[in-house]
This record gives structure tokens, C-alpha cells and sequence, in this order.
């Protein structure tokens, strides 16, 4: 299977400039009925997918036909047990692999291809992964010779994201061809650099066919039409309307630039739960600590993250926020091991080695903490709602090469007995709330609140979002 990295971060080509942010809690989908139905024997749709969550429901099915129907519903997706395709409710045929795809930090490509006039089984339905074609299920039953589906390419209600699974992740460049059986190599391509490297290629040259339909997520708007989040660019005008989403959950962190989120995987202890895409955090209401942490650690380069201190359950303030660079699997506070720091809500002072130094201002619900992290002179710098503390100097950290995991990830947590605090994270490429102003770093990356840039012991400091073009440059 190639490199999952999903992020054309290694050699020109392709660029793809937005995604869609899906949220479980917030019920988000898109929805579309065509007013004829297309070819039910074959067809092919391609979709690249970030940050699935099959933890509460079991399921993130990511195109669906029929979706009123009692039984007869065509589904595409990912399960709790591997990838599924569901014919008909799996009466007509389905299609199971065990194989997991547990990294929600990476962009996946999938591709179903569909012609059930082929005479061979295994050729009416092909799936690809990352551009390689899946010849191994761990249980398979093909549709008949010349079987017509009933769900998907029909007039009935279809859904991209399916209104009753989990998916608390992104979909970019979703693609829908009526009337053609298409393989991987039409969407994607290897890098001619790394060529285990997949990654994606212009598709307007492709034919759509009558129901084919091109979702590029470029536009903001709430309707069904070209201005919408649901517009087709294929020129068929087959725009979705949409649920539960608005112009906040539209995002730059793409398959060809991949930004960071918190991550879901390291949760064991805090029990934290997740959401908006992984940008999203509520601390467990529980007596433990534990910190969560940034799907990407990093040990050079200049980097900024922006975290709003949404909420906090209990009438004394409790949070910590900062980095990281021990290991996360233990229920420490953060700020508590050497090599880990922190800001404290309570009373603006920053804790490292279970020590606390008096830093800045106390900070509250409804702020905003800029985190720079300087790893060229090993230095850490907070603002609050933009404005630096402790007169711009900064707190000396250990070299990421002399910590316990060679790298700091950022980081934030509650700090106290039966406390839910909730945090909403901007790396860069979108957060949950609505920013006013809008900040870039100075590649031109990342959407913040305030500036990444700052003068930090008296030199003046470029800061960028933690994304993989980046990384590439800085990282």
C-alpha cells in the first residue's frame, strides 16, 4: 500500500485548494435526488477522506444512494471492522475487507468503480486505495451479470457524508462519473519524485456523464447552486444542499497540503471527545489529567497554532496550554514532566517540571492563546487575544534533540478534579469559530486570528502554520 502521507509536499503537480469539514454532532452532509436516473450498471466515484470516526456509530459512509429506502440502500464507506461497499443493503452484493485504516491524520483516496455488464465477477466492482486496487476481501459477493442498482444513480435522495454515520473528518475532491467504469489512474497519480508517494491529478478532462458531478468545496454559500458548498464544477449543475454546514467549515487543509489537527488516536487516558474535524476538544469531566496533542510533532522551524478557550464547567479556571515533548501515554498534567510547558489560566504563570515561573496574564473562557514555538533558538512565546506577554520574552525550552521524543507537538488540557473544558484549535487551515480578521503566515499558509509574525527577545520572528508544505520547507 503506498505511503499514506496524502500530501503532494515532495514534487509540483495538482494543487488541490479546499476541502469540506464534516461534523457527526452538528448532523453534516450533503444531499442531492436527480431528476432522472443516470446508468445504474456503471458508474464510478472517487473521494479523498480525512479524519474518519468510526468509534460511536461504526461507520463513515461517505456516498450513499437511496437513503429513505428500508432496503434497498447503496452504500460506500468505511466500518469499524474495514472498507464496505453495500449493494442493496448488502442483499444484491457487498463487498468487506478487514484491512483498518486507523490514521485519521492522513488523506486516504478511494475509488469505486462500477460495470456490472462485465462477465467476470471481480470486474463489476473494483475498489482502489491510494491508487492500488483492493483483489484480496476478506468476505465478497458480486452483483449479477447486468444487475441495476437501485440506490445510487437513481431519483432517489443521495448523500455525500451519509447523514447517519460518523464523520467527524473532510472529504476534497469528490467526483461522481455517470455512465463509465474508471480506474484509480483517472483521479491520481505516483510522484515521479517518491513514487510510492499517491497523490491527485486534474479531473476536468474526465467525462461526467449525465449525472456525473465535480465537488471542489471552493464556495461558501448554504443553497444549492454555484455559489453553494455543495457546487458541481462539472458543468452539470448538480449542486447539493446542505446540512449542518456553513461557510466556517470550509477548509484549506487539502490532500495536497495536509495540516495538523489534535489527535484523536492519543486519547486513552483523557477520554476526550472529538469533534469539527479534530479541531474541536471537551475535556472528560473526570478527576484525571492528560493532555491532548498536535498530529504533528515537530523538531526545527518557527511554528504557530492559535487555541480558543471556549468554555469551562467548573466556577474556578483550569486550563493548561502549551507544548509537549514526553511521552503522552500517562495521566501527568501538562507542564508537570521536564521538557513539557505550559500556560496556566488561573494565574498566567507557565509550569515546566512541576515548577511554576511567573509569565503573564491570567487568561479566561472566550480568549484566544497564540502558542509561538521557535525551535532555531529554542524559545517559547503565548499572546492573549493577540497581545504578547511578558513583554515579548520568551520562555527557554530544552533543544527538541535532547527530549525524551526528539519533537514538541502542541498542546492544551483542563487542570483540576471533575473539570470539562472545551477547545477549539487552529493549525492553520480552518478552525470551528468564525475569524474576523484573517491572518497568513508569510508563505501565504494558514487562516488565523491574529499574526503569526512577532518581535520575540527584541527580533523581530516569522511564525507558520503547521501544514506539510511547511514542514517540507522548515520541518
Amino acid at each position: 500500500m503506498p505511503t499514506i502521507l496524502g500530501a503532494n509536499t515532495l514534487s509540483g503537480g495538482f494543487e488541490v485548494a479546499n476541502s469540506l469539514r464534516f461534523d457527526k454532532p452538528s448532523d453534516s452532509y450533503l444531499a442531492k435526488t436527480f431528476s432522472s436516473a443516470g446508468s445504474t450498471r456503471k458508474f464510478t466515484f472517487s473521494t479523498w477522506l480525512k479524519g474518519h470516526d468510526t468509534s460511536v456509530h461504526g461507520s463513515t459512509y461517505f456516498f450513499v444512494g437511496n437513503i429513505n429506502g428500508s432496503s434497498n440502500i447503496d452504500a460506500i464507506g468505511i466500518t469499524d471492522s474495514g472498507i464496505q461497499v453495500s449493494i442493496n443493503s448488502a442483499t444484491e452484493g457487498s463487498l468487506n475487507s478487514t484491512a483498518l485504516f486507523r490514521d485519521l491524520n492522513a488523506w486516504y483516496h478511494f475509488v469505486i468503480g462500477v460495470d456490472t455488464e462485465q462477465g467476470t465477477a471481480s470486474n463489476r466492482v473494483k475498489v482502489y486505495i491510494n491508487g492500488t486496487q483492493i483483489t484480496a476481501w476478506d468476505t465478497e459477493t458480486y452483483p449479477d451479470q447486468n444487475y441495476d442498482f437501485t440506490g445510487i444513480n437513481s431519483t432517489e435522495a443521495h448523500n455525500v457524508s451519509y447523514s447517519d454515520s460518523e464523520h467527524n473528518g473532510y472529504l476534497c475532491e469528490t467526483v461522481f462519473i455517470d455512465g463509465t467504469q474508471y480506474a484509480a489512474d483517472s483521479f491520481g497519480e505516483f510522484d515521479e519524485t517518491t513514487p510510492t508517494i499517491w497523490k491527485p491529478k486534474n479531473v476536468k478532462g474526465l467525462t461526467f456523464g449525465q449525472n456525473g458531478f465535480y465537488l471542489e468545496y471552493k464556495q461558501t454559500g448554504t443553497s444549492a447552486n454555484s455559489s453553494g458548498l455543495g457546487a458541481d464544477t462539472s458543468g452539470n449543475d448538480h449542486h447539493f444542499s446542505v446540512n449542518g454546514l456553513a461557510a466556517v467549515d470550509q477548509s484549506t487543509d487539502t490532500c495536497t497540503n495536509n495540516y495538523a489537527t489534535i489527535n484523536p488516536l492519543d486519547n486513552y487516558y483523557n477520554a476526550a471527545t472529538f469533534s469539527e474535524g479534530n479541531l474541536k476538544i471537551t475535556t472528560a469531566n473526570s478527576g484525571g489529567y492528560a493532555p491532548t496533542v498536535s498530529s504533528y510533532g515537530v523538531n526545527s522551524g518557527k511554528w504557530y497554532a492559535e487555541v480558543k478557550y471556549v468554555s469551562r464547567s467548573a466556577s474556578d479556571n483550569y486550563s493548561m496550554i502549551g507544548v509537549r515533548s514526553t511521552q503522552t501515554a500517562n495521566t501527568n498534567y501538562l507542564g508537570q514532566n521536564t521538557n513539557d510547558y505550559a500556560y496556566y489560566s488561573g494565574n498566567g504563570k507557565t509550569y515546566s517540571g512541576g515548577s511554576a515561573s511567573n509569565y503573564g496574564n491570567s487568561y479566561d473562557q472566550g480568549e484566544t492563546i497564540g502558542i509561538y514555538l521557535d525551535l532555531d533558538n529554542n524559545k517559547l512565546y503565548f499572546s492573549k487575544d493577540g497581545t504578547l506577554q511578558n513583554s515579548g520574552t520568551g520562555v527557554s525550552i530544552t533543544a527538541p534533540g535532547s527530549t525524551s521524543l526528539g519533537n514538541y507537538f502542541f498542546s492544551a488540557m483542563d487542570y483540576g478534579n471533575s473539570v470539562s473544558n472545551v477547545y477549539e484549535w487552529n493549525f492553520g487551515g480552518g478552525t470551528p469559530t468564525s475569524i474576523s480578521s484573517g491572518n497568513a503566515d508569510d508563505n501565504g499558509y494558514g487562516n488565523f486570528e491574529y499574526s503569526p509574525n512577532i518581535t520575540g527577545d527584541g527580533a523581530a520572528k516569522s511564525f507558520y502554520a503547521l501544514n506539510t508544505k511547511n514542514i517540507a520547507e522548515f520541518g
